[in-house]
């Protein structure tokens, strides 16, 4: 079987379609309703999922994961946790992507040969570790693709050419290009220069090229799909449904898909 990323951005990219990747804390607000969270956000019109693995020191992300991780620490949430939510997802009939987003520390404490072979019996697609350089993602990357997992590379406006170059020629799936110098959280405005960056990482490969950080609002989304093969959005979705009542969360998250789907005739890129 073919890995879900590749299916899914093939179909979107023939039929002219940008993907859209919200990101979720496992755990937040709570196990369950996290879970719930991740089927609503991909009936609402997500084609994949980041579901990010709590960690007590996330260097790359800003206050709103930093909290809602904290929060699924507190309530006993470990890579454990997240691989039995994947499963889950799988029986109750999930099909889309579903991609870990973690620190390197939890996978290396769960042992990097076990979580391979878990992650594949559980039905992960990808993992996007943002404290494994490229050029120490060797051993982990190789147990994982053996598994028919991805690791999947994370680039920013300040990656030298030289380290784009290293980073494409292993990488499978697609590259997450980091709209920004700086953590996770949601923005006003897209980073200046991340056209620039996705122009330079098109030079050494021909995957697919998603934006991630500080995307935040649909007029956000359909600039990248100007240039770019997809957006991330992580913060303001956590933002938008640590906003309300309990008994609104799943309501919420659903607007807030919706809202970020853009309407056919959309100039794309």
């Amino acid at each position: 079987m073919s890995n879900r990323i590749d299916a899914t951005l093939d179909a979107l990219a023939k039929s002219g379609r940008n993907a859209l990747g919200p990101f979720l804390t496992v755990g937040y607000p709570d196990l369950e309703t996290s879970t719930l969270l991740a089927r609503v956000v991909l009936e609402s019109g997500a084609d994949m999922l980041e579901l990010g693995v709590p960690f007590s020191d996330p260097l790359a992300e800003g206050p709103t994961i930093q909290r809602t991780s904290f929060q699924a620490l507190q309530q006993g949430v470990n890579v454990h946790t997240c691989l039995g939510v994947i499963r889950r997802l799988r029986r109750e009939g999930v099909d889309s992507p579903l991609i870990f987003m973690g620190y390197v520390n939890p996978f290396l404490n769960y042992g990097m040969e076990r979580f391979a072979r878990d992650a594949a019996e559980a039905g992960l697609d990808g993992v996007i570790v943002p404290d494994l350089p490229s050029e120490e993602a060797g051993l982990f990357a190789g147990l994982l693709e053996a598994q028919g997992i991805y690791v999947i590379p994370l680039l920013a406006p300040t990656s030298s050419d030289k380290r784009i170059e290293q980073a494409c020629r292993r990488a499978k799936g697609f590259i997450y290009c980091v709209s920004l110098t700086g953590v996770t959280g949601a923005r006003t405005e897209l980073g200046i220069g991340v056209q620039d960056l996705v122009e330079r990482v098109r030079r050494f490969t021909d995957l697919p090229l998603l934006v991630g950080f500080g995307v935040s609002r649909i007029e956000h989304v359909e600039a990248i799909a100007k240039f770019a093969d997809g957006a991330m959005v992580g913060s303001a979705l956590l933002d938008a449904v640590g906003n309300v009542p309990k008994g609104r969360v799943l309501e919420t998250a659903r607007e807030f898909i919706e809202g970020l789907t853009m309407p056919d005739g959309v100039e794309k890129k």
